[in-house]
């Protein structure tokens, strides 16, 4: 999980929306099911985003999975947030496409359901204390990522960090089968690419700014895992070369 910065407001029609904001569940669930701009929204927090799922860090579009606005604290425990859009995120799964994502877990034969904003868990009242946004500047510290995909609580956190992170992690389901498979890959890729450099005697500073650095305002998946597996000499890229993303 990376630390999304927050930029601008969202636009006219979400702050116009923001400036009487819902006071119970049944009002945002309504007014926020006739807004008619969200697409617009979710255009804006892609971009401040860099394309990658506020959770998981997919990039939903490379596998036709499309985006949905998520409420990053519910509308039912918070909906008077329901239109501010300091609480709002681009979660993997478009909601028309939750059939055909669940078919294709089917057909791969992968464990596991939905993800993200979409995790049954996320679904029911969360408890804010112990849950960890991508709004939150250090939420990338709790995680760490393995070479067969899991992804697992830092090894350095205290135990209130410890089951902050799993708490997190079974919340959102973020170790689904199909996310899993999908980290593996492209830890494997990382690792082909990293071996290939040595040996080679290739420069691999730029190998790790290829795969961490923004293209047209648009990340590869996965940018924590490749921070974490490039480790030092991802940090030097960075400082040197996109500090923002830090």
């Amino acid at each position: 999980m990376r630390h999304i910065t927050k930029q601008g407001s969202g636009g006219h029609h979400l702050q116009k929306a923001h400036l009487r904001p819902p006071q119970t569940n049944r009002e945002a669930t309504s007014r926020w099911r006739s807004f008619n701009h969200k697409q617009k929204v979710l255009e804006s927090l892609l971009a401040e985003q860099y394309q990658l799922c506020c959770y998981s860090e997919l990039r939903s579009d490379h596998h036709e999975l499309g985006y949905h606005i998520e409420h990053i604290e519910n509308k039912g425990q918070a909906p008077q947030r329901t239109f501010d859009y300091t609480n709002l995120a681009a979660s993997a799964l478009d909601s028309d496409r939750l059939r055909a994502f669940k078919d294709r877990l089917v057909q791969e034969n992968l464990p596991g359901d939905f993800f993200g904003g979409h995790a049954q868990g996320k679904q029911q009242s969360v408890d804010m204390q112990r849950f960890i946004s991508p709004h939150q500047h250090d939420c990338a510290r709790f995680f760490a990522y393995l070479s067969d995909g899991r992804i697992v609580p830092a090894e350095n956190l205290n135990e209130w960090d410890q089951e902050r992170a799993r708490y997190t992690i079974d919340l959102l389901n973020l170790d689904s089968g199909f996310l899993k498979v999908e980290r593996q890959k492209w830890w494997s890729e990382l690792e082909q690419l990293f071996d290939e450099h040595l040996d080679k005697d290739m420069d691999v500073d730029c190998l790790a700014a290829i795969d961490l650095l923004p293209t047209a305002q648009r990340l590869n998946p996965f940018f924590t895992l490749t921070r974490q597996f490039f480790g030092r000499i991802a940090e030097q890229v960075l400082q040197q070369d996109a500090p923002e993303l830090l």
